[in-house]
Protein backbone atom coordinates (compact mmCIF):
# COMPACT_ATOMS: atom_id res chain seq x y z
CA UNK A 1 0.00 0.00 0.00
CA UNK A 2 0.97 3.64 -1.36
CA UNK A 3 0.50 6.24 1.29
CA UNK A 4 1.49 9.74 0.30
CA UNK A 5 2.46 12.00 3.56
CA UNK A 6 1.82 15.32 1.53
CA UNK A 7 2.99 18.73 3.97
CA UNK A 8 3.33 22.70 3.59
CA UNK A 9 5.84 24.16 5.75
CA UNK A 10 7.81 27.27 6.24
CA UNK A 11 10.55 26.73 8.51
CA UNK A 12 10.91 22.30 8.66
CA UNK A 13 8.70 22.03 11.56
CA UNK A 14 5.66 20.99 10.32
CA UNK A 15 7.94 18.39 7.73
CA UNK A 16 9.56 16.89 10.87
CA UNK A 17 5.82 16.11 11.74
CA UNK A 18 4.99 14.73 8.56
CA UNK A 19 8.55 12.60 8.81
CA UNK A 20 7.43 11.27 12.35
CA UNK A 21 4.00 10.45 10.88
CA UNK A 22 5.37 8.36 8.35
CA UNK A 23 7.83 6.64 10.31
CA UNK A 24 5.03 5.50 12.76
CA UNK A 25 2.19 4.90 9.99
CA UNK A 26 4.60 2.55 8.26
CA UNK A 27 6.08 0.67 11.46
CA UNK A 28 2.45 0.00 12.63
CA UNK A 29 1.42 -1.00 8.99
CA UNK A 30 4.73 -3.36 8.74
CA UNK A 31 3.68 -4.94 12.14
CA UNK A 32 0.65 -6.14 11.08
CA UNK A 33 2.09 -7.76 8.67
CA UNK A 34 1.00 -5.40 5.55
CA UNK A 35 3.32 -3.99 2.96
CA UNK A 36 3.88 0.10 3.38
CA UNK A 37 5.41 2.57 1.27
CA UNK A 38 4.87 5.92 2.77
CA UNK A 39 6.55 8.56 1.17
CA UNK A 40 6.81 12.76 2.12
CA UNK A 41 6.98 15.10 -0.07
CA UNK A 42 6.19 19.03 -0.35
CA UNK A 43 2.85 19.87 -1.81
CA UNK A 44 4.29 21.67 -4.30
CA UNK A 45 6.17 18.66 -5.46
CA UNK A 46 3.16 16.06 -6.10
CA UNK A 47 2.36 16.24 -9.69
CA UNK A 48 -0.90 13.56 -8.97
CA UNK A 49 -2.31 10.95 -6.87
CA UNK A 50 -2.12 8.37 -9.28
CA UNK A 51 -0.76 5.25 -7.62
CA UNK A 52 -1.17 6.50 -3.65
CA UNK A 53 -3.91 4.29 -1.78
CA UNK A 54 -4.46 7.33 1.27
CA UNK A 55 -3.12 11.07 2.27
CA UNK A 56 -1.99 12.69 4.84
CA UNK A 57 -1.97 16.04 4.25
CA UNK A 58 -0.06 18.85 6.76
CA UNK A 59 -0.25 22.41 7.06
CA UNK A 60 0.97 24.72 9.87
CA UNK A 61 -1.23 27.83 10.87
CA UNK A 62 -0.58 31.25 9.52
CA UNK A 63 -3.21 33.80 10.39
CA UNK A 64 -5.63 31.50 11.28
CA UNK A 65 -5.39 29.55 8.35
CA UNK A 66 -3.19 26.71 6.52
CA UNK A 67 -0.12 27.93 4.15
CA UNK A 68 -2.01 29.13 0.55
CA UNK A 69 0.49 25.87 -0.94
CA UNK A 70 -1.72 23.45 1.01
CA UNK A 71 -5.00 24.73 0.29
CA UNK A 72 -3.96 24.85 -3.03
CA UNK A 73 -3.17 21.42 -2.91
CA UNK A 74 -6.13 20.16 -2.03
CA UNK A 75 -8.74 22.43 -3.93
CA UNK A 76 -6.59 20.66 -6.98
CA UNK A 77 -6.29 17.59 -5.79
CA UNK A 78 -9.96 17.36 -4.20
CA UNK A 79 -11.61 15.42 -6.67
CA UNK A 80 -9.19 12.51 -6.36
CA UNK A 81 -8.92 13.26 -2.64
CA UNK A 82 -12.34 12.13 -2.18
CA UNK A 83 -11.72 8.71 -3.13
CA UNK A 84 -9.35 8.01 -0.71
CA UNK A 85 -8.92 7.77 2.62
CA UNK A 86 -7.49 10.99 4.16
CA UNK A 87 -6.08 12.23 7.11
CA UNK A 88 -5.60 16.12 7.56
CA UNK A 89 -2.86 17.63 10.60
CA UNK A 90 -1.89 20.98 11.53
CA UNK A 91 1.07 22.42 13.13
CA UNK A 92 -0.05 25.11 15.85
CA UNK A 93 -0.61 27.25 17.83
CA UNK A 94 -4.34 27.28 17.32
CA UNK A 95 -6.73 29.37 19.39
CA UNK A 96 -9.27 27.53 21.67
CA UNK A 97 -12.60 27.10 19.58
CA UNK A 98 -10.92 27.84 16.05
CA UNK A 99 -10.27 25.08 13.48
CA UNK A 100 -8.31 26.00 10.63
CA UNK A 101 -9.04 22.98 8.49
CA UNK A 102 -12.60 22.40 9.12
CA UNK A 103 -13.65 23.27 5.71
CA UNK A 104 -11.21 20.99 4.27
CA UNK A 105 -11.95 18.34 6.89
CA UNK A 106 -15.95 18.04 5.53
CA UNK A 107 -14.75 19.32 1.34
CA UNK A 108 -12.47 16.23 1.61
CA UNK A 109 -14.16 13.63 4.43
CA UNK A 110 -11.14 13.52 5.76
CA UNK A 111 -11.31 10.55 8.56
CA UNK A 112 -9.49 12.89 11.08
CA UNK A 113 -7.92 15.98 11.67
CA UNK A 114 -5.39 16.42 14.65
CA UNK A 115 -3.04 19.79 15.69
CA UNK A 116 -0.10 19.49 17.02
CA UNK A 117 1.86 22.56 18.79
CA UNK A 118 4.80 21.52 17.58
CA UNK A 119 7.42 18.28 17.69
CA UNK A 120 7.30 18.11 21.38
CA UNK A 121 4.13 16.14 20.39
CA UNK A 122 6.09 13.20 19.28
CA UNK A 123 4.54 10.93 21.71
CA UNK A 124 1.14 12.30 20.16
CA UNK A 125 2.67 12.11 16.52
CA UNK A 126 3.50 8.59 16.93
CA UNK A 127 0.30 7.46 18.49
CA UNK A 128 -2.01 8.69 15.43
CA UNK A 129 0.32 7.42 13.04
CA UNK A 130 0.09 4.31 14.49
CA UNK A 131 -3.69 4.41 14.76
CA UNK A 132 -3.78 5.13 11.02
CA UNK A 133 -1.16 2.74 10.05
CA UNK A 134 -3.15 -0.31 12.12
CA UNK A 135 -6.13 1.34 10.49
CA UNK A 136 -4.49 0.91 6.85
CA UNK A 137 -3.30 -2.54 7.45
CA UNK A 138 -6.56 -3.84 8.02
CA UNK A 139 -8.03 -2.44 5.28
CA UNK A 140 -4.67 -4.06 3.12
CA UNK A 141 -5.13 -7.30 4.48
CA UNK A 142 -8.99 -7.61 4.09
CA UNK A 143 -8.21 -6.17 0.66
CA UNK A 144 -5.41 -9.04 0.11
CA UNK A 145 -7.31 -12.15 1.28
CA UNK A 146 -10.38 -11.41 -1.58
Amino acid sequence: MRILVAVATRHGATREIAEHLATSVGSAMTDAGAAADVEVRDVGLVPSLEGFDAVLLGSPVENGQWLAPARTFAESFSDGLRWLPVWLFTRGPVAAGHEPARELVRQLAARDHRVFDGTDDRPLIRAWGHEIGTILAVAAVAESTR
